[in-house]
């Protein structure tokens, strides 16, 4: 635990900043470690060091916004791919939500280095988080995260009758995808043909892959919930800025 480790890594382990935007501001001058400005990329500190970081930095960080977007089937979560656009394209000052409450104004600015924090499936709806922060990021997709995700899975069973109560269990534990045992999830009957799940893990289309293993069919996937913040009555293709109040 006394190793010293690079500074930019001690900053994203203390939630600060991104280890990205630590190198920016490391550069830039706008980080101290004891009360001494250290500009040089890949120092190293102490655990028990004190850093802080500069006005600069706090005010560039105020700066950037977290979108929420209600993606529809045939967009990717990422980097355009085969062809399909990337979610971010969606983003416009004319697809903005007219209900957004927040008080930010829309500027081009807030389309740099606007970026997905998770993915969701080209063929899925709902829910995808784009952010500019990279605090946001790691703490919805950082290797320690537990923030919960739920999602409505329109469902259809293979097999004569219906989905049995041990298959159910199993949903909720005790499959394993890729060798690794999947983590407890919780997984109810939301009507007939609805499932909802609610996954603390996002393993590459791991409820589609959790739903053949038990011999269901995914007919419809959306995402709902991310941690604290609900999809709510935002419509497909448009999308909203994460408010001041609001926290994953």
């Amino acid at each position: 635990m006394n190793e010293p480790v690079r500074l930019s890594k001690r900053m994203s382990e203390l939630g600060l900043c991104s280890r990205r935007e630590a190198d920016e501001w490391i550069e830039r001058g706008w980080v101290r470690v004891d009360g001494k400005i250290i500009s040089e990329l890949g120092s190293k500190v102490l655990p028990n060091q004190r850093i802080t970081i500069e006005r600069q930095a706090s005010a560039q960080q105020a700066r950037r916004v977290t979108v929420i977007l209600n993606k529809p089937v045939g967009f990717v979560s990422g980097q355009a791919e085969d062809g399909y656009k990337p979610a971010v394209t969606l983003v416009s000052a004319d697809s903005r939500w007219k209900e957004d409450k927040t008080p930010i104004q829309f500027h081009p600015s807030h389309l740099r280095s606007l970026v997905p924090a998770g993915r969701l499936d080209i063929d899925s709806v709902g829910m995808l988080v784009l952010t500019q922060d990279g605090r946001i990021a790691k703490q919805l997709i950082g290797e320690d995260t537990s923030i919960e995700k739920e999602y409505l899975v329109r469902v259809q069973y293979s097999k004569p009758g219906k989905l049995p109560d041990s298959d159910l269990k199993l949903l909720n534990h005790g499959l394993s995808l890729d060798g690794k045992k999947l983590l407890p999830a919780k997984v109810r009957w939301q009507n007939d043909d609805q499932l909802n799940f609610v996954l603390r893990e996002g393993k590459k289309r791991q409820i589609r892959r959790m739903c053949e293993a038990v011999g269901l069919k995914v007919l419809g996937l959306k995402r709902v919930r991310i941690g604290r913040v609900k999809l709510g009555e935002l419509p497909v293709g448009q999308w909203r800025y994460l408010g001041s109040d609001e926290q994953f």
